[in-house]
């Protein structure tokens, strides 16, 4: 008899259990994230994961009553992979939300994430274009349009009237030389050359050469963040450091994890952008040093940019109380507003854009450390080819 008993206990027990697990399975909330973890971009993608799971393990990993699932995937630094990954995630995985990456993965998953209605988040893409391929799309990453075009009018107005471009050929490097050049143009100002590195494996000293040749007052640079101390190297390699060529560009130039393994040749170099580690508020403070204990790098854009994603995620779901509808939930991303570790930031309603406030900073050492100093502020920038239309 007792065996019998203990027999049929262990059947109950076995059927409690996977009833749990279950509803377990069904209460989740399946956030995908298709993310450069291998490959020449894994820094980044490593960042927005380590900021995403940091909200997580400072909110909780339960919003509105639901159980908050991170599904991440490897991309491996290819654009062939982001597409079929995604799929896979939607078909298979069932998830609710998409955490984006690059821009090739999203500018080919556009039509599959609206024909599905899944709601994608963009946490790297820095390129304009994106967010117009789909209406399930919002960003909380930045566009470099953003800072490109404070940048142009700043070297205007502090005399730096001739410029040499040099940009990454790929979509966000494109963007960034004609927001650049035509807002310095249009300040009057000339543009002596504009010059294109290859994405993949770039070998900058020949480029800087011309740089060099070309005599500029400044030198307007965006590159990936993960080719920054690359450059950097290279810059001071061909004596540009001590050309008298100001050195300017989106806030990528000075990653703030890549910026200690510069060098001084980065003293003083001029980057508009929406984060730094070293932005003076509290709740940035806690973020950053929180961060860094956790991963034992200093906290940069993509890591804010994973960390407000999932803040955005979590409210949405706080105003639909928990249904992970796509439309209804998309709906209640646009307008977010709120107190970022990167300062004020919000999502526009019409178009899921980021308005957030750029800062212009300088590489100063402070303590002995490289740190990107904010010293003047534009407040709730839009992107200007956005907002041009």
């Amino acid at each position: 008899m007792l065996s019998k008993y203990v027999a049929r206990t262990i059947a109950i027990l076995g059927m409690t259990a996977a009833a749990t697990s279950g509803a377990y399975a069904q209460n989740a909330v399946k956030i995908g994230m298709v993310m450069p973890m291998t490959g020449t971009l894994a820094s980044a993608g490593q960042q927005v994961i380590a900021g995403a799971r940091l909200y997580i393990k400072q909110h909780g990993a339960t919003v509105a009553g639901r159980q908050i699932e991170l599904i991440v995937k490897d991309n491996a630094s290819s654009g062939e992979n982001g597409k079929r990954l995604i799929q896979e995630l939607i078909v298979n995985e069932k998830v609710d939300v998409i955490g984006g990456g690059p821009t090739a993965d999203l500018m080919a998953s556009a039509p599959l994430l609206t024909e599905a209605q899944k709601p994608a988040v963009i946490m790297i893409s820095s390129t304009t274009a994106v967010i117009e391929k789909s209406p399930y799309f919002v960003r909380t990453s930045g566009t470099l349009a953003q800072s490109s075009a404070i940048m142009a009018d700043w070297a205007i107005r502090n005399g730096l009237g001739k410029a040499v471009t040099l940009v990454t050929e790929f979509a966000p490097g494109l963007e960034a030389e004609e927001t650049f050049t035509n807002n310095f143009k249009a300040a009057g100002g000339q543009i002596a050359e504009m010059i294109r590195v290859p994405l993949r494996s770039p070998d900058f000293a020949p480029f800087l050469q011309r740089v060099r040749d070309a005599a500029p007052q400044t030198l307007f640079v965006f590159i990936p963040s993960v080719q920054a101390a690359t450059f950097a190297k290279q810059f001071v390699e061909r004596g540009l450091d001590k050309a008298g060529i100001k050195l300017i560009g989106p806030g990528d130039l000075t990653d703030d994890e890549a910026l200690s393994n510069m060098g001084d040749a980065m003293l003083g170099a001029v980057t508009a952008h929406f984060y730094s580690a070293a932005h003076p508020s509290a709740m940035n403070k806690a973020f950053a040093d929180e961060y860094q204990k956790d991963n034992h790098v200093r906290a940069n854009f993509m890591a804010a940019s994973g960390y407000d994603g999932m803040h955005v995620i979590y409210e949405a779901l706080k105003k639909t109380g928990g249904s992970t509808d796509g439309k209804t939930l998309v709906s209640a991303m646009k307008g977010t507003a709120w107190e970022s570790p990167r300062g004020p930031m919000s999502i526009d309603s019409a178009t899921g854009e980021v308005v957030h406030n750029i800062y212009i900073r300088k590489v100063e050492k402070v303590d002995g450390e490289l740190r990107n100093v904010e010293f003047v502020t534009f407040n709730n920038v839009r992107d200007p080819r956005v907002a041009a239309k």
